[in-house]
């Protein structure tokens, strides 16, 4: 969640319970400064005893970006009518007036999380790098699994700031995770000239790559079969690296293939070393595969 600096606000102040009373006020007014998030409940509701105090703890989190109204709609059925809550809890943000996203039923804490960081960011976050927690909050949720969510997270801040590298990358990262490949290029082919060549969107581009390859990779019992039976067969032995890559195993994946080079460095074109460079750059640079792969990639160059 976005962390702002500065003194912690009062939770009064960040978190209210509204009647349509001041709801004019809490909530249409005070969300053209700040996104306010209008959580609809009724104390006979079982997951709103488990949703509400999550919220609060979120936007208490949250430091003052973001603020919670409490909308008991057993006591405020005029706006409960007016928005069209059909059934509880349901979950609104609000900001500069308008209802911008939402949700039903209790969700899953990162689903919670992103729904939040994308209002912050819709608002453009803070001036002191409130992008930036987003963008830590968005690459927590897509390590974590959830895919979705920090892709919604990633396209939220590049509403804000659409020249930003790291968030065009991990869009990318979330459509290749959702296995939604043409996405992820079309991501990659709107990307601001400014930024394409930078390491982000390299990465990026060496992932989706590898993810076109693992769609087209063979069967690993078979690959492994063939090498095994002829170690010198280059292309099974390149195929079984493509295949191991595409099955998660990317420590023996770049084994086989510094195998191969090791063998043949000149074999189709230096495909060996092609491959283990895409892979190399797919990876954080300071990825153990990537550090011992590079230096025993460097050992047989210079040898």
């Amino acid at each position: 969640m976005l962390e702002l600096g500065g003194q912690t606000p009062a939770a009064t102040d960040l978190i209210k319970d509204v009647s349509e009373a001041d709801f004019m006020t809490e909530v249409i007014e005070a969300s053209q400064t700040v996104p306010v998030i209008v959580d609809f409940w009724a104390p006979w509701c079982g997951p709103c005893k488990t949703l509400t105090p999550a919220l609060e703890a979120a936007v208490t989190k949250a430091n003052g970006a973001v603020k919670l109204a409490k909308v008991n709609v057993d006591e405020n059925q005029m706006i409960s009518g007016q928005l069209r809550i059909q059934s509880i809890p349901t979950v609104y943000a609000f900001w500069q007036g308008q209802p911008i996203d939402g949700f039903q039923g209790a969700v899953p804490q990162s689903e919670m999380d992103a729904f939040i960081e994308r209002a912050i960011a819709a608002s453009g976050g803070d001036a002191s790098g409130g992008l930036d927690d987003a963008l830590d909050a968005a690459d927590e949720m897509l390590e974590a699994g959830a895919a979705s969510d920090a892709a919604q997270t990633y396209a939220a801040i590049l509403q804000e700031d659409g020249s930003n590298a790291r968030a065009y990358a991990g869009l990318v990262r979330s459509y290749i995770a959702l296995e939604d490949l043409d996405q992820a290029e079309a991501v990659l082919n709107g990307a601001p000239a400014e930024i394409s060549e930078g390491a982000e969107l390299e990465a990026a581009h060496a992932a989706l790559s590898l993810a076109r390859q693992a769609a087209d990779a063979g069967p690993l019992g078979e690959l492994t079969a063939a090498v095994e039976a002829d170690a010198d067969n280059h292309q099974a032995r390149f195929d079984l690296a493509q295949a191991l890559h595409a099955a998660g195993q990317t420590q023996e994946a770049v084994d086989q293939l510094l195998e191969l080079f090791r063998r043949d460095r000149e074999w189709n074109e230096g495909a060996a070393k092609t491959q283990l460079f895409t892979i190399f750059d797919a990876l954080k640079p300071n990825d153990p595969v990537v550090l011992n792969g590079r230096r025993k990639l460097s050992s047989m160059i210079f040898a």
